[in-house]
């Protein structure tokens, strides 16, 4: 699993409930861009605030759409019986994996964390894949307690939100063979791809798929200065992607686009402010802006 492109997918909401039409063109749209994976229920869909049923429709849904690409579900929690008990409850879906966060405001220590994680990896004979993001769970998995969990068979790589270059890079250097790091700091993925890892989870690849894709295509083809080049339009976009809370630009730019019917999230998330709305309209809407290549799908 080299220089692959996941997609932690939104999900659309419209007066109060799941747009699942749109939900599944949103699908297709990135089935068709040539996406490695799908990721929903991950916090860019914004799956605290769904409830079971909304939860399993939406597999369903991902799954009838992606055909053969595999996806991935993000199935956490910070009561790692609460989290076993929603893994058996969606057993029945054929989904490839799961992407489980770490346990967030409880701050357990590093013992109790790789406990959880075999405690979870144990329920399943799936892929897991380890999502560690400390800046918003409070906790941050090391990489000695990283590496132990690498020795169970079904843990198979890391979601890397560390926010800590330091540490990501000494996390590439020890990885064993087989064990996967997709790094989830959309910022950093022409470093990370730079230094070895496997790809990235990226929200920010809902805007501009096409020039993601290429920076994984061109490190894979060894051409760094074409990587470079594909990345540069990239740079100035991530940062206003996060300039207030995910997925709230990501959401107004899919519904500028088109591909969404409304920019509507669920609370406590509202919307983008109109300051941040002027400037992405006038940065990434126009018309010249895609015939610069900095707003377009492809």
């Amino acid at each position: 699993m080299r220089n692959t492109l996941w997609l932690p997918l939104i999900t659309p909401f419209k007066d109060g409930t799941i747009d699942f039409a749109s939900y599944e063109r949103l699908v297709g749209h990135y089935l068709a861009l040539g996406v490695d994976a799908f990721f929903p229920l991950g916090t860019t869909g914004e799956s605290p605030t769904l409830g079971d049923a909304e939860s399993e429709e939406l597999i369903e849904r991902t799954l009838a759409v992606a055909g053969e690409t595999p996806v991935y579900v993000g199935i956490g929690g910070n009561a790692t019986a609460r989290v076993v008990k929603t893994l058996r409850r969606l057993e029945r879906l054929p989904f490839r994996g799961i992407v489980s966060v770490c346990p967030y405001y409880n701050r357990p220590s590093q013992d109790g964390l790789v406990a959880h994680f075999t405690a979870i990896a144990s329920e399943t004979d799936r892929e897991v894949f380890i999502y560690n993001i400390p800046y918003r769970t409070s906790v941050n998995l090391s990489n000695d307690s990283l590496l132990q969990l690498a020795e169970v068979p079904n843990i198979v790589g890391v979601k890397d939100s560390c926010g800590i270059l330091a540490q990501s890079l000494d996390l590439l250097a020890r990885k064993p063979e087989g064990f996967s790091v997709l790094t989830g700091e959309d910022a950093l993925y022409f470093t990370m791809l730079a230094n070895g890892a496997d790809g990235g989870i990226l929200a920010a690849s809902h805007i501009m798929t096409g020039r993601f894709r290429e920076v994984g295509q061109r490190f894979a083809a060894n051409d760094v200065a074409g990587a470079r080049a594909a990345w540069a339009p990239l740079m100035p976009l991530v940062p206003l992607l996060f300039a207030e809370a995910n997925p709230m630009p990501i959401k107004h730019l899919l519904w500028r686009q088109g591909l969404i019917d409304s920019p509507e999230c669920r609370l406590p998330l509202t919307r983008i402010s109109d300051a941040l709305a002027r400037r992405l309209d006038a940065d990434l809407c126009r018309p010249e802006a895609e015939s610069r290549g900095i707003f377009r799908a492809a």
